[in-house]
């Protein structure tokens, strides 16, 4: 875009050389409206130049800073010297040539100050404050004195108007310097093009060298064609970076907000994960708890008797240990579910974890008066998984089939386990209850996450579950709804241990 703006400035310059000569009537309030444009564009830009100086730490940039802030402070003088704009001879005491050689001054400071920015801008070290405001001063100083020498010592300058409206000689010759000035400033700027605001910077010199151009070469009185073309030249000139770096801004915000909006949201996760986890532990660890509590109540029972039954008091601290090392393995297995790394997992035969889950909730199952049966296939290949989370997705759902059979009269509480091939692509096991069954609109949100149907539920163990399950790479889904009970399926692929873990 930079650079096709830059051929087209260019392309405009060609076609309106042939015409530049053509003498026009003065328009009253041109001069002061273009200038006030540029004043302002031109210090707003030596604004945003200086903040980002600081910011990076770059010579050039401070440098180019102070080339804006020249050009937006000599214009000033500029435009309160021109005859006409606010008096007949103008003001400050200005003489025929006054606002001519601030013309020459005004175009010689970016120019200049872009060659320094090209071979300074990639010097980077702390810049402290003071050296802004070091350059600033300097600055308003060769401002005051540039406009000092030309408006109380112009006639020792050349004179490069013969009258307010026609040139001399030397004008054309003093403003091809500031042309030639521009054009290495130009070569300078093409040759570095490292960054985007080189390739604006381009655009911006390439209008100032062709209003240097018409002025040079072309015209040779004020209020012609080439005249009133070189004003918007002057225009685009100090607008263009502007524009550009308030689109940087602009895009740099609207990163800052997507990252902020990130951040909030990552915390949230974070806080949202932590919620989930607690709630997970509380609710994964109640079934191993309610096992000590009842193991140890009867071991003491066993001891109280006379004489003590120590053989069945050894046998219930026995699985009070047990039941220790198994909420051990529960936290560090819901751990590792939150945690970023890939889960350890070991080669499982199926039908033992089905077994083993079954042989946990033993005291449970006679409590609910449950008939249970395993119906495992036998010679099932083995899978690549991690044991102890497979056993509790399992015993999560047999849990969960226990409390929706306390509805139904216990001689009609039955749970069957049923292992067997998927397709020979993976292992199934089915959680078959003969409870009350699940409504088809409790169906479609039975695996969101804290929406329950029982009154003192979490909402978190299916949902868990489910992630536990496609983290292994498998399924798991409501295979029966009905009201003669319900059926979940879980479904694990044969090939996981092939998979890389940290890909999915």
């Amino acid at each position: 875009m930079a650079l096709a703006l830059a051929a087209v400035v260019l392309v405009a310059t060609v076609i309106i050389v042939p015409f530049a000569a053509i003498q026009l009537r003065k328009i009253d309030g041109f001069i002061p409206a273009t200038e006030s444009a540029v004043i302002i564009s031109d210090f707003f830009t030596a604004i945003l130049l200086f903040s980002q100086s600081r910011i990076v730490g770059s010579s050039g940039l401070l440098l180019l800073a102070s080339g804006y802030l020249f050009s937006a402070l000599i214009v000033l003088p500029h435009l309160l010297t021109f005859p006409g704009a606010f008096a007949p001879f103008g003001l400050l005491g200005a003489g025929l040539s006054t606002t001519a050689w601030l013309f020459i001054f005004w175009h010689l400071g970016l120019p200049v100050s872009v060659i320094g920015y090209a071979y300074l801008v990639d010097d980077r070290h702390v810049l402290p404050r003071s050296a802004i405001y070091l350059s600033v001063t300097f600055v308003i100083g060769l401002v005051c004195l540039l406009t000092w020498i030309v408006t109380l010592h112009g006639d020792a300058l050349p004179a490069l108007f013969a009258d307010r409206v026609g040139f001399t000689i030397w004008a054309n010759r003093v403003t091809s310097v500031d042309f030639a000035i521009g054009l290495l400033a130009l070569v300078v700027l093409w040759l570095r093009r490292k960054s985007i605001l080189d390739m604006w910077l381009i655009v911006a010199i390439s209008a100032s060298v062709a209003e240097l151009a018409v002025t040079a070469f072309v015209i040779t009185s004020r209020f012609s064609l080439g005249f009133y073309t070189q004003r918007v030249f002057s225009l685009i000139s100090s607008t263009i970076v502007l524009s550009a770096l308030l689109a940087e801004a602009m895009v740099l915000y609207a990163r800052l907000a997507n990252a902020l909006a990130l951040l909030r949201r990552e915390r949230s996760d974070r806080i949202a994960n932590a919620r989930a986890a607690t709630a997970a532990m509380a609710h994964e660890l109640k079934q191993p708890l309610t096992g000590i509590a009842a193991r140890g109540g009867a071991g003491l029972n066993w001891l109280k008797k006379t004489p003590p039954e120590l053989d069945k008091a050894r046998e219930c601290f026995q699985s009070v240990i047990d039941a220790c090392h198994r909420a051990d393995e529960i936290i560090v297995a819901i751990r590792d579910l939150y945690k970023k790394t890939p889960t350890e997992h070991m080669t499982i035969q199926i039908n033992d974890v089905v077994r083993e889950a079954l042989e946990l909730v033993q005291d449970d199952l006679r409590v609910e008066a449950v008939i249970a049966t395993a119906e495992c296939q036998e010679n099932l290949p083995k899978i690549h998984a991690s044991h102890i989370q497979i056993q509790q997705v399992i015993l999560n759902l047999v849990k969960n089939s226990l409390e929706a059979m306390r509805s139904v009269p216990p001689d009609k509480r039955r749970l069957r386990l049923i292992t067997g091939l998927d397709h020979n692509t993976g292992v199934s096991v089915y959680i078959q209850d003969s409870g009350p069954g699940i409504t088809p609109e409790n169906a479609d949100r039975i695996f969101e996450a804290f929406f329950t149907t029982k009154s003192g539920g979490t909402g978190l163990g299916l949902p868990i579950c489910r992630s536990i399950v496609e983290d292994h790479g498998g399924e798991l889904r409501l295979s029966r709804r009905s009201s003669g009970g319900t059926s979940f399926e879980l479904i694990l692929p044969l090939d996981f241990a092939s998979r890389d873990p940290l890909s999915g």
